[in-house]
């Protein structure tokens, strides 16, 4: 039988959200005692039990609500009176949201791209970096970071988007770039930058309010060009300022989680169960 934790790490990896319910204290009869576990997730899949019966229905939809609202809550609840339940005790259940993991699309293996990668490789973003030209992508020495050898517009019907989807478009081509740009725009996602100088982004602006498929408030909401300002220079510098930026927009992202609990309780659990 596989391990929760381990089934947690699997929905981690393919994209999902999901919910740890776990019994934090009981008092009286209960169905199951302290540390007793249940995953749900987003799609409405169960893993575990914390008991069965009217509670665990209660617990399952508390849950969905929760991950809905990406928030963490806790929940006490009085068998008899709330959910007829002839065992007498109550219960207090912590339900713990788990997100899915930050994917960062890099398009671009230049300079900046591998500096890039090798940046967000140490940090908790799963990168992945698009670029058909092999020969840059083995120049790349990171272990941690999918490497994608094709074409952009081979690659972007495939890719998933979401809130959690970090977009950093550097590629060897002015209008490669603007087609990146113009794709992911209408698409769900965290951050989208671009790479250039302030020349290149005026130039793009116009083209895409030209069109009138883009608005300016739509152009507005990406950062280009891309990272935070520190005067840097080298493909390294470059790189730390467009990380600064990223990790910027994920903690405040990240930091709108409303009733965030302290996780205190659940990393006590975790260590003792």
């Amino acid at each position: 039988m596989k391990s929760l934790f381990k089934i947690i790490e699997e929905v981690k990896a393919k994209g999902e959200n999901s919910a740890l319910c776990i019994i934090v204290s009981t008092s009286g009869s209960t169905p199951l005692k302290t540390g007793s576990k249940m995953l749900v997730t987003e799609n409405g899949e169960i893993f575990g039990t914390i008991g069965g019966g009217n509670l665990e229905k209660i617990v399952i939809e508390n849950a969905t609500t929760l991950i809905q609202k990406q928030e963490s809550a806790l929940f006490n609840h009085n068998l008899v009176q709330q959910h007829g339940m002839c065992c007498g005790g109550t219960v207090s259940i912590y339900i713990e949201f788990i997100m899915r993991p930050d994917k960062l699309y890099i398009f671009g293996s230049g300079h900046v791209g591998r500096a890039l990668a090798k940046l967000a490789s140490d940090l908790p973003f799963e990168v992945f970096v698009v670029d058909e030209r092999k020969k840059e992508l083995d120049q790349m020495k990171v272990t941690d970071v999918n490497k994608v050898p094709l074409a952009y517009n081979e690659i972007l019907p495939h890719l998933p988007f979401n809130p959690n989807v970090y977009i950093a478009v550097m590629t060897y081509d002015h209008q490669i770039d603007r087609e990146i740009l113009a794709y992911c725009m209408k698409k769900e996602f965290a951050y989208l930058g671009m790479i250039g100088s302030k020349r290149k982004v005026e130039i793009t602006k116009k083209m895409f309010l030209s069109t009138q498929l883009f608005s300016e408030r739509e152009f507005a909401e990406i950062d280009t060009p891309m990272g935070i300002n520190i005067n840097a220079e080298s493909p390294e510098e470059i790189a730390i300022s467009i990380m600064a930026k990223l990790i910027e927009v994920k903690n405040n992202k990240h930091n709108t989680i409303k009733n965030k609990k302290p996780e205190t309780i659940f990393q006590e659990h975790y260590e003792n169960t």
